[in-house]
């Protein structure tokens, strides 16, 4: 194996940020391991045109036995793990009154729980070697709340929380943990979203949730390629000290999370409902 090439596990590459992530790495010479719930079989993504190959490994992040399966499939194969990407995400909007308990579950599973059952079963083989990265894929979201969103942003919230914590309890074995905070990213995501059973049912917010709905499929449509946040990835895993936190997307991305941080909340949160024309 050549010195800067990394065995790298990334969740959620069956599409969008994922795939794109895992494409641009395997171009750049990584070795690439991306994960689904829905892969058929173990096997190699077949490359298109620039897009490099990599190879696919069933995983459901909900399910422990299934990332530790995975996690050990990759060592005994490649002797090493030396990146991890938690970017496997679900959404379902709603306004928090439609939304079940059992909703909100399922966004932290995914969001939350899945990232911890990863960095448990991949942190062993790290300190080991002591090196690693672990990239946590957060979002604006994580800094912001999104109205109709609050699942997503919860989740998001609490994985940066998570991630603060781990990056200083595993400093001294030389792993490096980072985030990443997508803004407006063109993936289709917001189009394939899921919705509260009831969101749709009750009138007393579903005029300003088609509103913010239609607003933020708009946004990600104009957004940033998803190969702006696989570019930006590919950078971290080569600095040997990266930050916490890097913001993916526009400058209007980085300049929002400035704004929270100086101008009065109330006028933040006006900006962000007009944002999603719920004003």
């Amino acid at each position: 194996m050549k010195k800067e090439n990394k065995i790298v596990l990334i969740t959620g590459a069956s599409s969008g940020i994922g795939k794109a992530c895992a494409h641009y790495l395997s171009r750049k010479g990584h070795t690439v391991y991306g994960t689904s719930r829905n892969a058929p079989a173990e096997g190699i993504a077949q490359s298109n045109g620039r897009n490099g190959p990599f190879i696919m490994l069933k995983m459901d992040v909900w399910d422990t036995d299934s990332v530790k399966d995975a996690i050990r499939s990759i060592y005994e194969k490649e002797g090493r793990l030396d990146v991890v990407v938690n970017n496997a995400g679900i959404s379902i909007q709603g306004a928090v009154e439609d939304m079940s308990v059992d909703e909100f579950k399922q966004e932290f599973e995914t969001n939350l729980f899945g990232p911890i059952r990863i960095c448990q079963a991949a942190l062993p083989i790290m300190r080991e070697q002591r090196s690693g990265y672990i990239v946590n894929v957060s979002s604006l979201a994580g800094q912001i709340g999104i109205p109709f969103d609050s699942g997503y942003s919860a989740s998001k919230f609490a994985l940066e929380g998570l991630t603060e914590t781990l990056r200083m309890e595993v400093k001294p074995f030389g792993i490096n943990v980072v985030l990443i905070e997508p803004g407006d990213t063109s993936t289709g995501m917001s189009s394939h979203s899921l919705k509260a059973a009831n969101a749709l049912k009750n009138p007393t917010y579903q005029e300003r949730f088609e509103r913010a709905d239609f607003a933020t499929q708009k946004n990600e449509k104009n957004g940033s390629s998803p190969e702006t946040i696989a570019v930006l990835l590919g950078n971290i895993i080569s600095n040997p000290s990266p930050r916490l936190r890097y913001v993916g997307g526009s400058a209007f991305d980085k300049v929002i999370l400035i704004l929270k941080k100086f101008i009065p909340s109330r006028l933040f949160e006006y900006l962000v409902m007009k944002t999603y024309n719920i004003t």
